[in-house]
């Protein structure tokens, strides 16, 4: 029971913040418009600054580890084909299909699973955390992006979502942050005292803004859901995916990743667990925004991922004690 307990103190703070801005959404203590300013906060400032410093204070062996980004990735491919061909039917066609797919297949790492993981393991777990990111970043969202055009009758409408979704990770700050602090472990470069202090500071105000913004991100999602006009949302079309995206992911990266270090894989069991609780996260909060501009069911894209949320927090702490 003490170990359980040192889980859920670890854990509770994180999730407790998630509620915090998600009640002040409900009550109306942080008004809507000022989501999207939380937002590009933590997206353009504070969460480059934290990925910064944690890349450039890994060793680049961690960052360039070859065997966690393709475990990772092969078990992210395959929980995309597996939920889009689960989800497709006469009502959810591929648009809501690949992002639903892609809720099941994309954790709330960056917001969320970064700061976490090194709470709970140590500074050791950026590494292989980072690595993930670029994985989903980089290939997992831009599939299911283009995968969800092809509901469109244009002959190009996959290969137009596909330049769009590249043109997507070019912008997002997210890469080239993490691409600037394997630089500067590479060469073992210091920033000025100065910069790496503003840095530090914007780096310190991640994780609780990133946290309070994805309870406010998740309020919205569901206020303006409950706000349009009326859909036939079945607990089938969304709970399923939910079971996907915190029970089989993790099982599946845990399976896939035993496998491979019975094969000869250069995968350690450190590295194995990391990513296994990055799999045992829920869904990424942003994705409900490229919904939004993509055209897709996103009141069943906020209910995936408010209730992977919410139920995150025992999930998780289940799945940490079990690989303890």
């Amino acid at each position: 029971m003490s170990s359980v307990l040192s889980i859920v103190l670890v854990t509770l703070p994180f999730f407790a913040l998630v509620l915090c801005g998600y009640i002040a959404v409900q009550r109306r203590l942080l008004p809507l418009e000022a989501i999207p300013g939380l937002n590009s906060f933590v997206l353009f400032f504070a969460l480059p600054c934290m990925l910064f410093r944690f890349g450039s204070g890994t060793p680049l062996a961690q960052l360039l580890d070859a065997s966690v980004f393709f475990t990772y990735l092969l078990c992210a491919l395959l929980m995309v084909g597996f939920t889009v061909m689960f989800s497709l039917n006469q009502r959810i066609g591929w648009n809501d299909a690949a992002f639903g797919a892609l809720v099941a297949a994309f954790p709330n790492t960056g917001f969320m699973g970064v700061p976490l993981l090194v709470a709970l393991l140590g500074p050791a777990a950026s590494g292989p955390a980072i690595v993930t990111i670029m994985a989903d970043l980089l290939i997992t969202n831009s599939l299911c992006i283009a995968l969800s055009r092809l509901d469109g009758a244009q002959q190009q409408g996959a290969r137009t979502a596909a330049i769009q979704a590249l043109k997507g990770v070019v912008s997002n700050p997210m890469p080239w942050a993490i691409l600037l602090g394997t630089l500067f472990s590479a060469l073992d470069l210091r920033l000025p005292t100065a910069l790496a202090q503003t840095v530090s500071l914007l780096a310190d105000a991640a994780s609780p803004v990133a946290l309070f913004t994805i309870g406010a991100v998740l309020a919205r999602s569901r206020l303006l859901s409950a706000s349009g006009a009326p859909r036939d949302l079945r607990y089938g079309d969304f709970l399923p995916i939910v079971a996907f995206k915190l029970l089989l992911h993790p099982l599946l990266v845990f399976l896939v990743g035993a496998l491979a270090i019975r094969l000869g894989v250069p995968l350690t069991y450190s590295a194995l667990t990391v990513i296994v609780l990055v799999a045992a996260l829920p869904s990424a909060s942003n994705v409900t925004m490229l919904s939004e501009r993509f055209g897709a069911d996103t009141a069943r894209v906020g209910n995936i991922i408010l209730v992977s949320t919410a139920l995150a927090f025992l999930s998780f702490s289940l799945v940490v004690k079990l690989l303890r």
